[in-house]
């Protein structure tokens, strides 16, 4: 189950932070625009929560299991 959910999400991360790096690259201030990191900020937190619900469902299924 975890495999199945973290694959997914460290393909996200990889993404934005690609898609971030082209963009620095790509514009012509050589910065990223406040809406940008706002965009791949909240991308971040959102798949940060959803890892840390993962590893919470993980270890409170294992402790079940030895109970």
């Amino acid at each position: 189950m975890n495999e199945d959910l973290i694959l997914p999400l460290l393909i996200i991360v990889r993404g934005l932070t690609a898609r971030a790096r082209t963009r620095v690259s790509d514009s012509g201030d050589g910065g990223v625009s406040t809406l940008e990191m706002v965009i791949i900020t909240l991308g971040l937190i959102a798949v940060a929560t959803l890892l840390v619900t993962a590893i919470t469902l993980a270890v409170t299924r294992r402790t079940d299991q030895i109970k």
